[in-house]
């Protein structure tokens, strides 16, 4: 660097280019306050440079480094730039000197400005060529390579060094076209994954053009999540993104494809500067909903956060590998690493005064610890770490909460139906081979493929059966017709009905059954075969509403008043509410959803309103909602009975079908628990068979009235809810009319549930239609359906707990584990404290759990609570009062609706010694969901959420001043505004709830509820006014509306954690010791056949059956077993000795 230079010397050369523009040199359209301290910095920069220039033969010692900055000008004058350079400047041996645009475009690089150190690097329209040559020319320190720059403009270069390096990226597959022969290439394309080169990539994946320049990335969705696809963007004002219905993947250009990273909903970002330095963000992945979430200055929102070891390691790597001081590069953190996804090259953080400081002062020692020595510049490097070791804090004395774990019932569904007949023929035994049947008895097809497959079969024996009509077909030809109009009403053919075939509403369930289906009477003893038969089960409808979409959404918005400060608006708050938390990666949430569609959609819904996000569901489900359908954590196999179940099932029909009325005999026999809800049934009921007559007949009256709607040409077209027509609502309940009167006259009380489901939907969905006598069979439906419903789940308390520990022991042991690695506290995503202002408390983070699943598993999990020994439940005399009060109010609930919710609150005292009981504080909360079709003046009230102590009465806000969100009377409802306005008045909250949600009841658990007063969580109008008023704006496809949801009431407030621990604990162990006894595999080696023996009598300590043929995976034993999906990954393994259940996915 010190040979002689031709023309004027470097000091002359910058001030010439300083004097030429001095306005440009360093600055910033976008401030115009930084440009007036700009300037000012920029006279007295130039004043030094004028006596430096006369200096400089006196004491050549003292020569100026340059840094040159080679860039467009649009990055060059950015912001960041600026901040940057101004500290750079203050280093006193450097000086900057900007390139101007015009020089770089259009001189020849021997013109260009002269410089030690060069920061170039290359955006749209940069001459990189000539950059390169202006290097060779002038052999400048160089902070970022450029021929380096080349390759970072190929996403197929910069996977090749990422894997050179050994950096996680995700599988993938380089799909090259030839432009003028696009068809020629490695490409297969099926209904739900595609296939490059060899490589097959199952749906959701990733489509990026090689291109780096080009940011139209694609991420498809498989079907089963509604199909179609996002297509990703630069930013274009609040959009980065946009979902699509097309599921095709582009037919021209070449693409990089690549399996998609579960990532929870977020990127993270990171900035190096130089191998030691990474500063990281987090942002809302673009991909989620496509809005960009922008500050009040109209910036993109992110929130620093702190790297693991690994990942600065990675940092390191990607930094050194493609040679990029300054470089930025992209993280997915998903499944518990993480993996680089693309990488930027030079790249500054926006906003971040911090990183500025860190930035200039890493560069500067650089610069001079390269160039100080070959200058002869006396500078000796500064022994300041650069990295300053973090201690999170924790947010002082108010309890904290760590943890919320919430069980959700699915919201509002089409009415669920379903068929069961034997079928015997070959066809159907090699369909049961072809997609692996025999390895657990037990099949689901789903998918659109295996349907149709299923519907050749029908159509085949059909076409039989009316050729021939010797009975070598044995499948009933009824059933074999229902099962074709069901498949095809579905298929693709007619759209209008439950959606076409998107795999997401109707399935085929098939069961091994090694005997034949039990006889049922004596006369069908004789044209009964012997041998094995499948029993086909066809189940359609059951999918979520619009009006359960909404539900879910609200539900999921209120939710968020559960978190610190998410009383307020969130943002005039700062370091409070759940969104914050959220997005400061402080908030450790993981949804999990069973298989059923209208489950795992209520899930991405409840998602959509929680983290107030926009747009589709099919990117929220695949990217927040985890399937947990493969242990039986979420997901329960109705067709597969306990013995104990089987049992009950058969004492409730003897008792419902005799023709009197209820003796006290039989009061003592369906109710022995003196459940208020029952007892009120019964009054109602009185003779059980007495009701169901005229249940039946109000039912044929409907079915009458249908059809002469039909004949009506008015209501030929008369559109019912959610796309259903009357010809397919007469199905329906002709089906229902057919199978509730059995042939011998009796009734089968198994259909209860399914005509109330009906006429409930009926009534709130299709009132338009004017049917009358609607109101008197929903009346009389409901109160049977009050009394079977809840005792299929078991009649006595023993039995009770018996069926509930087959449901949800898997999921009683999931809690466990959550409670216990919250206040175990392992390395989750935090925020870094130097660079969080703003934030309170950037040590704090917040664990979620949401579970949502089918009624089974909410009715099982309410019973074990109730039941399994919380808080001697079983006494004769319940000690604790809160909890008898709860256990009273539990009683009376009679249904627990869509949306019900369970859920439990974990709080850490952290002044109390970490080893004492009151450290950690439990709260148990609950809600029956969704209000019912006539407002019950009657409904049970609880205790409010979360009762504070009557000496707040004054403070207190009024009832209504946290209104449920998801009001149906509007115009009895404060706006959202007027609420916020109202929290902000409200003393009480603000004060007792900064930084917590906590109000611990101040007035011992022994005070009468009238001591107590509350305030409600999500405030309910419909209490206080009997009749329902149809929402303003919120009716569906013109003629629905939202019911809204019950507050949530608290069960408990003052559990400790060890209480609640040793009894999941108890409950599981139990469960487990039953399951060792009960273990039982039985395996025909001739038909290679797994098959389910029959099970022993049940103990009440409650039982998990499991078999296992050689060879085989011992599948996780509860009963009813999940059966086996057609997606997902292959179940975990249980120990059946121990309470450990290995989940597979992450905790």
């Amino acid at each position: 660097m010190s040979e002689p230079h031709n023309g004027p010397g470097p000091a002359e050369e910058r001030g010439r280019i300083r004097g030429g523009v001095p306005c440009s040199v360093i600055g910033c359209e976008e401030d115009e306050q930084d440009m007036g301290q700009m300037e000012a910095g920029m006279k007295n920069e130039m004043l030094r440079q004028e006596d430096m220039e006369d200096d400089e033969n006196e004491s050549p010692s003292e020569r100026q480094i340059l840094v040159g900055i080679c860039a467009m000008m649009k990055k060059s004058k950015s912001k960041p730039m600026t901040e940057i350079l101004e500290r750079l400047c203050k280093f006193d041996y450097i000086d900057v000197v900007i390139f101007p645009e015009e020089v770089i475009l259009e001189e020849p690089v021997e013109k260009w400005p002269l410089c030690d150190c060069l920061i170039s690097f290359h955006s749209k329209g940069f001459p990189l060529d000539k950059a390169v040559e202006y290097v060779k020319l002038r052999n400048p320190m160089l902070i970022n390579d450029l021929n380096m720059q080349y390759f970072i403009q190929d996403r197929r270069e910069v996977y090749r060094i990422l894997q050179e390096e050994g950096i996680d990226l995700p599988r993938y597959a380089v799909l090259n076209r030839d432009p003028d022969n696009p068809e020629e290439c490695n490409l297969v394309e099926g209904e739900d994954h595609v296939e490059v080169s060899g490589e097959v990539f199952p749906k959701p994946f990733v489509e990026k053009p090689v291109c780096a320049e080009d940011h139209n990335v694609y991420i498809y969705y498989p079907t089963s999540a509604g199909g179609g696809s996002q297509r990703l963007f630069r930013k274009i004002g609040s959009r980065s993104s946009v979902y699509s219905p097309e599921s095709n993947v582009r037919k021209t250009g070449s693409y990089i494809y690549e399996e998609f990273m579960p990532t929870d909903g977020t990127d993270v970002k990171v900035y190096t500067v130089g191998p030691d330095y990474a500063h990281a963000e987090a942002r809302k992945s673009p991909a989620l909903d496509g809005k960009v979430e922008r500050d009040s200055e109209g910036k993109e929102i992110r929130y620093p956060v702190m790297l693991t070891a690994m990942e600065k390691l990675v940092a390191r790597k990607v930094c050194l590998a493609f040679k990029q001081t300054v470089c930025g590069f992209d993280l997915l953190r998903a499944n518990g690493h993480s993996y680089v996804c693309d990488v930027n090259g030079f790249s500054f953080v926006k906003n971040s005064m911090k990183y500025y400081d860190d930035c200039a002062k890493v560069l500067g020692n650089m610069v001079m610890r390269e160039l100080a020595p070959q200058l002869h510049i006396p500078w000796s490097i500064p022994m300041e770490a650069e990295d300053i070791p973090i201690v999170p804090t924790t947010s002082g004395t108010m309890m904290e909460l760590r943890c919320v774990i919430a069980i959700i019932r699915h919201g509002d569904r089409t009415p669920k139906q379903k068929m069961k007949m034997e079928v015997r023929h070959p066809l159907f035994f090699e369909l049961f081979k072809k997609y692996g049947g025999y390895k657990t008895g037990k099949l689901k097809l789903k998918k659109p493929k295996q349907l149709q497959e299923v519907l050749d079969i029908a159509r085949l024996l059909l076409l039989e059966l009316g050729q021939h009509n010797d009975c070598e077909i044995e499948e009933k030809k009824s059933k074999l017709e229902q099962l074709k109009t069901v498949l095809e009403m579905e298929s693709s053919l007619n759209v209008n009905q439950y959606g076409h075939f998107s795999g997401i509403n109707r399935k085929v369930q098939l069961t091994y059954l090694r005997n034949g289906q039990p006889k049922a009477s004596s006369e069908e003893e004789d044209c009964k075969k012997d041998g094995p038969s499948l029993l086909l089960v066809l189940k359609w409808g059951g999918e979520l509403t619009p009006a359960g979409r909404v539900q879910a959404e609200e539900l999921g918005r209120a939710f968020r008043c559960m978190y610190p400060g998410g009383q307020g608006d969130f943002a005039g708050f700062p370091g409070c509410g759940l969104l914050r938390l959220h997005s400061t990666y402080r908030h450790d949430l993981k949804i999990y959803a069973s298989d059923e569609g209208r489950v795992q959609m209520t899930a991405a819904a409840f998602a959509k309103g929680l983290l107030a996000l926009e747009g589709e569901l099919t990117p929220i489900l695949v990217q927040m909602v985890k399937s947990a359908n493969m242990n039986g954590l979420l997901d329960s196999d109705s067709d597969s009975l306990t013995d104990c179940q089987q049992k009950v099932k058969a004492r409730l029909h003897e008792i419902m079908q005799k023709d009197q009325d209820f003796t006290q005999d039989d009061y003592q026999k369906l109710a022995p628990t003196g459940s208020p809800s029952l007892v009120n049934s019964m009054k109602v009921i009185e003779n059980p068979v007495k009701t169901c007559d005229k249940v039946y007949a109000l039912i044929q009256s409907l079915t009458s009235q249908i059809r002469k709607r039909l004949e009506d040409p008015k209501s030929a077209d008369l559109q019912l809810y959610h796309s259903e027509t009357l010809e397919l609502m007469l199905q329906r309940w002709s089906k229902l009319e057919r199978d509730f009167r059995t042939k011998n006259g009796r009734y089968d009380i198994s259909k209860i549930p399914d005509i109330y489901d009906c006429i409930k939907y009926d009534s709130q969905h299709n009132a338009s239609v004017g049917l009358e006598d609607t109101l008197e069979l929903f009346r009389l439906s409901r109160a049977l359906a009050d009394i079977v419903i809840p005792q299929e789940y078991g009649i006595s308390k023993a039995e009770k707990l018996d069926i509930a520990q087959a449901y949800c022991v898997p999921l009683m042991k999931k809690i466990y584990l959550d409670l216990q690695r919250t206040h175990e506290d392992e390395a989750v995503n935090k925020l870094h404290p130097l660079y969080s202002r703003g934030v309170m408390s950037p040590g704090r983070h917040v664990r979620t759990r949401l579970y949502f699943t089918s009624e089974s598993h909410v009715h099982s999990l309410l019973s074990m609570f109730r039941y399994g020994g919380l808080l001697d439940s079983l006494a004769k005399e319940v000690k604790d009062q809160q909890w008898k009060q709860a256990m009273d109010y539990l009683s009376a609930v009679t249904e627990l609706n869509y949306m019900t919710q369970i859920v439990i609150m974990l709080y850490e005292d952290n002044n109390k010694d970490p080893s004492s009981e009151e450290r950690f504080h439990v709260e148990l909360h609950f809600s029956p969901g969704v209000k019912g079709c006539e407002d019950e003046e009657n409904v049970p009230l609880g205790f409010g959420f979360r009762p504070a102590s009557s000496e707040n009465e004054d403070k207190k806000p009024n009832q209504g001043s946290l209104e449920d969100l998801s009001q149906d009377q509007t115009d009895d409802a404060l706006p959202v505004t007027e609420l916020i306005n109202l929290q902000r008045r409200s003393p009480m909250i603000r004060n007792r709830k900064t930084g917590s949600m906590e109000v611990l009841s101040e007035t011992s658990p022994n005070h009468s509820s009238k001591a107590c007063t509350s305030y409600r969580l999500f405030q309910s109008c419909s209490r206080q006014s009997p009749e329902i008023k149809p929402a303003g704006g919120l009716g569906f496809e013109g003629c629905s509306m939202v019911p809204s949801i019950y507050p949530l009431e608290t069960l408990h407030n003052s559990l400790s954690l060890k209480q609640v621990e040793e009894f999941l604990s108890k409950v599981c162990e139990s469960s487990a010791e039953a399951q060792a006894k009960t273990m039982a595999g039985l395996f025909d080696s001739q038909s290679q056949t797994s098959l389910y023996s029959p099970q022993p009598p049940l103990s009440s300590s409650g039982s998990e059956a499991s078999l296992r043929p050689s060879g085989q995976p011992l599948w996780h034993g509860s009963i009813p077993s999940s059966a086996v999906s057609s997606a997902g990954p292959s179940s975990p393994t249980t120990d059946s000795s121990g309470i450990g259940l290995n989940f597979s996915f992450s905790e």
